[in-house]
């Protein structure tokens, strides 16, 4: 770092690298162009497979991550009900949420202390989340 300057933050919603003023001379150029490629990831599908009854899905700082996606898919085998939690819990976000988990299990999504959103088996829902608590906007299956 430079003199006078002030490390990166990610304070933004989807956890982008914010470069302060006067920092990474000669180099903002590699973290503009990972910021891009996450912007891309957020308007993607990524997939995260999960177990138990408790599941955090957190989207990393800076970095790729499933979490970050628009649709996300939740996978993996469940013998009970789990419940995922969505952080930070200072990211206002939408996502589609789909439930391909076998077991025939719900997944009850949360973030923070809010509200719990419950996606039954098979189904989908668009969640989305107003800093900590979160929503369920119901959708059906077929023709529109």
């Amino acid at each position: 770092l430079g003199r006078g300057s002030i490390m990166a933050t990610y304070v933004n919603d989807l956890r982008l690298k914010e470069i302060a003023t006067g920092d990474e001379s000669g180099t903002w150029g590699t973290s503009t162009n990972t910021n891009l490629e996450l912007v891309a990831e957020a308007f993607s599908f990524g997939t995260e497979a999960i177990s138990g009854t408790s599941h955090d899905t957190v989207i990393a700082d800076g970095a790729t991550d499933p979490g970050r996606s628009m649709y996300l898919k939740y996978t993996g085998s469940l013998s009970s009900a789990c419940t995922i939690t969505l952080g930070p819990n200072t990211v206002s976000k939408v996502w589609i949420i789909e439930n391909a988990t076998s077991g025939s299990q719900n997944i009850i999504i949360k973030q923070g202390s809010g509200t719990t959103v419950t996606i039954g088996p098979t189904n989908t829902a668009v969640v989305y989340s107003d800093v900590v608590p979160t929503y369920k906007i119901n959708i059906r299956r077929g023709k529109l």
